[in-house]
């Protein structure tokens, strides 16, 4: 049985303390280069039917794109879930009945924008009164990351920011402080990280002619509902062959045959970029 204050060898006091802190935590070289240019290999593939199927790719902006896809589409997904430090982050934030809830890409295209600073859902009462995180969010890129690539900017430490208006976008008169705080995240390929949803952040321009595909995974604690905006399904089959760690953490449909994603986690305020 692993120590109490530490799974996998990785010190719980780390973990809380990065995503308690920061909101916001990495793990350099946690996959091959190989078993990426894999990963990257799917996501073209599943990103070229998803821009060919009505409402496959939601619009996150000028050439900005996200599609939610079912796991065994991923040739790698059973090896992210089941990865130790991913694992080992899920259990000291969200509990040992944690389950994963979304699984999807960001793809921000040459020519993509700035974004507005933003969250990805509304603070719910356990963070913004309780002060617990209830989510993750983890990103894996498939590119080594440039600064002409539109790279990922976070605020750290607001996602404990309350304020009024738009509960995912604060008022552009408190864009200075995210804007003191920024830091700009230049993973390279192989690098995973888990943030909180909540903490403050923005894709930035993409100057590049290269695009900058990141997978997505989001996971909740048992008593959070980001399940409720996705449709997370595996066949019948993939379901019952994955390993009893992975499969245990999972809120899915178990289907005969897989069915076409309808996604519903659009967010509106996304789809205009920012001139900077």
């Amino acid at each position: 049985m692993e120590a109490q204050h530490q799974f996998a060898g990785i010190e719980t006091a780390d973990i809380m303390r990065g995503l308690y802190g920061d909101g916001i935590i990495g793990m350099r070289g946690a996959f091959s280069r190989a078993f990426i240019q894999e990963l990257r290999a799917d996501i073209d593939g599943l990103f070229a039917e998803a821009q060919a199927r009505p409402g496959g790719a939601l619009n996150r902006g000028p050439n900005r794109f996200y599609v939610e896809v079912h796991p065994e589409r991923l040739r790698g997904f059973a090896t992210i879930a089941g990865h130790p430090w991913v694992m080992a982050v899920c259990r000291a934030v969200l509990g040992p009945d944690y389950r994963l809830v979304e699984v999807g890409f960001d793809v921000p295209g040459p020519g993509a924008m700035h974004q507005p600073w933003h969250r990805d859902f509304a603070s719910p009462p356990e963070t913004a009164q309780g002060r617990r995180l209830s989510s993750l969010a983890f990103n894996l890129t498939t590119v080594d990351v440039t600064e002409d690539m539109g790279p990922f900017e976070i605020a750290p430490g607001t996602q404990w920011d309350l304020y009024g208006g738009d509960p995912m976008f604060p008022d552009q008169s408190l864009w200075p402080r995210y804007d003191a705080l920024a830091q700009r995240k230049l993973p390279q390929m192989g690098d995973i990280s888990a943030r909180s949803a909540l903490t403050i952040h923005r894709g930035t321009a993409n100057q590049s002619q290269l695009s900058r595909p990141v997978l997505v995974v989001g996971a909740d604690a048992p008593d959070a509902t980001n399940a409720i905006k996705h449709d997370l399904q595996m066949s019948r089959a993939y379901y019952e062959g994955l390993p009893e760690e992975v499969r245990k953490h999972l809120s899915c449909r178990v289907v005969e045959s897989l069915e076409p994603i309808y996604q519903a986690h659009t967010i509106e305020g996304l789809k205009m970029g920012v001139t900077m």
